[in-house]
């Protein structure tokens, strides 16, 4: 549990919005590249790891991307106007601190600020305040002035926390979202190492998940492998504002297998993947939870729809507050995922 933990915060601590991957995926490749036989970053910025063997080909895809901003005005006072890259919450971003990334591949320190409410009228107290009225202060005092730091329209913008550990094994950060399917993806190649595996293995770190799924719909069309699973997280029915009967599922209690997501708008899981998948948890003594999902989708769904049609599953680990700087994990979790994706592995060759 420490190595993973260890292994968590590197990851999460890393920033690589959707399309600016590039630390990230130096990260991974670097990791990776005493797990296997060659490492490749394609032309879209996919980081494909492989083990070759002689049984079935399996790729494991776990995207790199997280959420972030982009600077699309300098006001002529310094502050900086923002577009949302990828899906937030708007209200999680206010108050929040921020790295601006400049040109020069600095990353300076700002905060998201808004109009005060003390000056706001009662009416304008009960709206929801919108992105449109937030803006970045990195302490400029013109728009010349942020142009001297570094700063341009275009420019991308992080959460600016850390990794930190809470009671009883859970930990807390951003980009958990998904840096904890790249940990499950690279601690299961670790277990496997040294171990006889049939099976081809693409370990492939993918690209632009947040904005449309697009590095594995490249990745697995270049590959086409046999079989695949995505390794991503889920939201949990664990706290307070949900019920376990809308959402049954927890942090704590081991990985989540997908049977849909998406109310079936995303993948639905084939049954043959569903034995697999299973059958290589109980093999294991791993337990797992099933998720019937009605929101949200993976890489999977995009994997499985390539050329002729890819059997693909999806294993995540669930995660409290995701889509926000502050998401929620259990490690024990996040190892039993790796624990189970490296026996699926181990056992594809018996299914497919």
């Amino acid at each position: 549990m420490k190595d993973i933990a260890a292994l968590l915060t590197k990851f999460s601590n890393a920033h690589g919005m959707s399309g600016y991957e590039d630390s990230v995926a130096s990260l991974l490749a670097e990791e990776m590249t005493p797990l296997v036989d060659e490492v490749r970053i394609d032309a879209i910025g996919n980081v494909i790891s492989t083990r070759s063997g002689d049984g079935p080909v399996v790729m494991i895809a776990a995207h790199m991307d997280e959420i972030g901003l982009m600077v699309k005005f300098i006001e002529s006072d310094g502050f900086l106007r923002f577009v949302p890259v990828g899906g937030w919450f708007e209200q999680t971003l206010l108050s929040q601190r921020v790295l601006v990334h400049t040109r020069d591949g600095k990353m300076l320190p700002g905060v998201v600020g808004s109009k005060p409410p003390h000056l706001m009228d009662e009416e304008e107290r009960k709206r929801p305040l919108k992105i449109k009225d937030m803006f970045i202060d990195i302490g400029a005092v013109s728009a010349a002035g942020a142009t001297e730091m570094g700063v341009d329209v275009g420019s991308p913008v992080t959460a600016d926390r850390e990794l930190v550990a809470l009671g009883n094994g859970f930990v807390t950060g951003k980009a958990l979202d998904n840096r904890a399917g790249v940990v499950i993806m690279l601690a299961a190649m670790r277990l496997l190492k040294g171990r006889k595996v049939k099976a081809t293995v693409h370990a492939v770190g993918t690209v632009q998940e947040e904005v449309g799924l697009k590095g594995a719909r490249t990745s697995a069309y270049g590959l086409t492998p046999d079989v695949a699973i995505a390794t991503d997280v889920t939201i949990t029915g664990d706290h307070p504002g949900i019920t376990r009967t809308e959402r049954p599922i927890a942090a704590g209690e081991g990985p989540v297998i997908t049977v849909i997501d998406a109310n079936g708008r995303g993948i639905i899981v084939s049954r043959p993947v569903l034995r697999w998948l299973r059958g290589a948890a109980d093999k294991a003594s791993i337990p797992y939870q099933l998720d019937v999902g009605s929101g949200g989708n993976t890489d999977a769904t995009a994997i499985h729809l390539t050329k002729a049609g890819i059997p693909t599953g999806v294993i995540s680990v669930p995660t409290r507050y995701i889509h926000s700087p502050v998401e929620v994990l259990s490690l024990a979790d996040l190892d039993q995922c790796a624990r189970l994706v490296a026996e699926a592995v181990r056992t594809v060759h018996e299914h497919f």
